[in-house]
């Protein structure tokens, strides 16, 4: 028996409940696209602009609201995706890559601001987060964040969210 990835979404904001399906899709194709092929589990929480700056203010000690925050469970190199036996909770058999949370609040806002959708941006968040579970970060230097940019466009593009510069 093949088992499959298993994303566990909650949501704690209004309005946020739309927005699931289309945030499995997007996790689902960013594992795909990396080469994911084992089980794993990814634990999600879709909130408002007032938790999101909670947390980012908790865990990263920045007191402003954000788009997206991922957790990573395992130290893992971009696109090089390679886990041990040991990586694997015995009773479900999948890999725990860690948990995200997204701000719809920011989401909204940042469709308006870059003249796309809801969707596409809701999904791109999603994307964005699951790489950085795999180990891809922007902030160390600017050909980690190419890489990672055009990982995500990738994405985006194989999902039929491109840009809408780019259409």
């Amino acid at each position: 028996m093949t088992m499959t990835h298993r994303i566990c979404i909650t949501c704690a904001a209004k309005g946020c409940r739309r927005s699931v399906r289309l945030i499995r899709k997007a996790v689902r194709a960013a594992l795909k696209e990396e080469h994911v092929d084992v089980p794993c589990q990814i634990g999600i929480r879709v909130t408002d602009d007032e938790e999101i700056r909670e947390l980012n203010r908790e865990y990263r000690g920045i007191d402003r609201e954000t788009d997206v925050l991922s957790f990573p469970m395992l130290h893992l190199k971009p696109g090089k995706f390679r886990v041990d036996e040991s990586d694997f909770d015995p009773d479900t058999g999948r890999l725990y890559l860690g948990d995200m949370v997204i701000s719809i609040d920011r989401a909204k806002a940042q469709a308006i601001e870059y003249g796309h959708s809801l969707s596409r941006e809701t999904a791109y968040l999603s994307v964005h987060s699951v790489l950085h579970l795999l180990g891809y970060d922007h902030d160390t230097d600017i050909e980690d964040k190419r890489r990672m940019r055009a990982r995500e466009e990738r994405v985006m593009e194989r999902m039929g969210l491109r840009r809408k510069d780019d259409q």
